[in-house]
């Protein structure tokens, strides 16, 4: 089972724990939204451009608004089943779903004033450190200050490079990626100055 499929299912039992109503960190949305949009994401082809292109950010809402009706363990079953077999989705899920599942549940764990990080195991931690590699540049692209990524083991990726003093981001992979999805419910030590440190955390990290 790859980590996208394991992450699937841990958020499916962490929604169903916590409840529709639950808020997430995703703004305003809760569970029940939340569960909406994956739905979309993964049934709906014509509106889920809609998610990244916003002159198709209308239609995308109708959907969503009227996948969002039907209920809640329906929603979380749809969810569970992954894809569908005629889903563009469908063939690379293990790849295109990894960062997906991984941080929207988080994104439901870290909602709980008491969230505590998860340990995971290296082999997961390596795949979410190359997945932060990748993305690191797209998502520190407004900074206005140099970013570093940096984990415990010394391994280090220039995120943002806009010359001067860096803020040096370290942690675990998973954290540092979460951070990198605009996340600030995480665990990372930041070295830089304290205006500097404040601009990243405050910087649009939407990818």
């Amino acid at each position: 089972m790859s980590m996208a499929q394991r992450e699937r299912r841990a958020l499916v039992s962490t929604m169903t724990a916590v409840g529709p109503d639950a808020p997430t960190l995703c703004g305003t949305w809760t569970v029940h939204d939340l569960a909406a949009h994956l739905v979309v994401r993964e049934r709906h082809p014509a509106a889920a451009p809609g998610i990244l292109l916003k002159p198709l950010a209308g239609y995308l809402d109708s959907v969503q608004a009227k996948v969002s009706e039907q209920p809640f363990t329906e929603l979380l079953e749809q969810i569970r089943t992954g894809p569908p077999w005629w889903s563009p989705l469908k063939p690379v899920d293990a790849v295109v779903n990894l960062t997906e599942m991984f941080v929207h549940h988080e994104d439901v764990r870290r909602a709980d004033p008491e969230w505590k990080p998860r340990p995971l195991p290296a082999e997961d931690e390596r795949k979410l450190w190359s997945a932060t590699r990748r993305m690191a540049r797209m998502a520190y692209r407004k900074s206005p200050v140099t970013v570093v990524l940096a984990t415990p083991e010394g391994e280090r990726v220039t995120a943002h490079n806009v010359g001067g003093d860096a803020v040096v981001l370290t942690g675990q992979p998973s954290e540092l990626l979460l951070h990198a999805f605009g996340r600030n419910e995480v665990r990372v030590d930041a070295a830089g100055g304290v205006d500097d440190v404040a601009a990243v955390f405050a910087s649009d990290r939407s990818v």
